[in-house]
């Protein structure tokens, strides 16, 4: 398990812009509530995303540990979704729901290299972007 220190530096990323900003406050929130239940953060990140195209996150996962993919988008996004691929390309898993928080559930049966992909399908006003932000927590 990480130190809250080091967590605290992992969170605090360079400066964001003001939607970056409110998604990773988001987040945080999310991340920081999983301790209680025992989940430890893998990787967290935030980037502005136009609508209609992704960011794409290369991660390892590990064989015996349960991940949690979470993400908030900020007050700009309509439909944010997250994906799971394999190094092959094919989706392994999906958010069920494409919203504002969208949230991926997975046990790998191996260890393995994965593609996480962000999606913003459709933001709310006349701004065609938005700041996303995204971790991977583990148990």
């Amino acid at each position: 398990m990480l130190s809250m220190a080091l967590v605290g530096s992992l969170l605090a990323s360079a400066p964001a812009l003001a939607g970056e900003a409110e998604a990773e406050t988001c987040l945080r929130t999310k991340v920081w509530e999983g301790y209680n239940d025992g989940w430890g953060i893998r990787t967290m990140t935030s980037s502005e995303i136009a609508e209609g195209k992704t960011r794409n996150y290369l991660v390892t996962l590990y064989k015996g540990n349960e991940y949690q993919i979470a993400t908030c988008g900020d007050d700009n996004v309509k439909k944010l979704d997250v994906l799971l691929y394999d190094t092959d390309g094919n989706v392994v898993t999906r958010a069920k729901e494409v919203n504002r928080e969208p949230k991926i559930e997975f046990t790998p049966n191996e260890t393995g290299t994965y593609y996480i992909v962000l999606y913003l399908r459709e933001t709310e006003g006349k701004k065609k972007d938005a700041g996303a932000a995204m971790a991977v927590v583990y148990k």
